[in-house]
């Protein structure tokens, strides 16, 4: 079986090198390049396609964010791993809708953080708990739910894209299974997640699994 190759972005070298170290030490994990922002992260991701980048969120020159968005909606196969100091609401939510796979916070074990990358290339959303709690409360805490006619307004095909997301497919991944264009797939998302009343992927499998919409017809 072929290693996990993986990209380590973030600006403090110390602590990236540090997570190298501890990384080498596993067999099935192979460290291929290294960014000290995120736009180097995503020059790095196009020109070595890893199977993880491990992303920090705040760094110069363009931040974690937009660093996965955009490698999210350009790079084949390539799953997001944040690692970050933060957890505040507005960069897990803003992470997750942009396309993060998972989210630990760095104080995590290094066990964890080996756990958690061969997660998400086995596609699982991995998430630190307390990542965990901040969804269900977000999800269960709305003051507003959409109606059943709403959730029954989900096409066939949006349904089909919202089972996949919940397999952990990208949305490359989806195009290619549904043999449509990752374009179209991002309107499908928009639709799912405006029925849904949700504003990130993760959420929408919550909301999903909570409603039983996951089932198989």
């Amino acid at each position: 079986m072929s290693p996990i190759r993986l990209i380590l972005a973030d600006d403090h070298v110390m602590l990236r090198q540090g997570t190298l170290a501890l990384l080498a030490r596993e067999p099935d994990l192979i460290v291929v390049g290294e960014a000290n922002d995120g736009a180097e992260a995503v020059r790095l991701a196009e020109m070595l396609r890893p199977d993880v980048v491990v992303m920090d969120v705040r760094m110069p020159n363009m931040n974690g964010i937009e660093a996965t968005r955009q490698i999210c909606s350009r790079t084949l196969g390539v799953q997001i791993l944040v690692l970050t100091a933060h957890e505040d609401d507005e960069y897990v939510f803003a992470l997750l809708e942009a396309g993060a796979s998972g989210y630990l916070l760095k104080t995590a074990p290094v066990s964890e953080l080996v756990r958690a990358i061969r997660g998400v290339m086995a596609g699982e959303s991995v998430m630190a708990p307390s990542i965990v709690r901040k969804l269900v409360n977000r999800v269960s805490g709305r003051k507003t739910h959409p109606a059943e006619d709403e959730i029954e307004a989900l096409t066939g095909r949006e349904m089909e894209v919202l089972r996949l997301l919940a397999q952990g497919m990208t949305n490359k991944q989806i195009a290619d299974t549904l043999v449509i264009s990752d374009r179209t797939v991002q309107t499908h998302l928009s639709n799912i997640f405006a029925k849904l009343a949700v504003s990130s992927r993760t959420e929408a499998v919550l909301v999903a699994m909570k409603r039983n919409l996951l089932q198989a017809p």
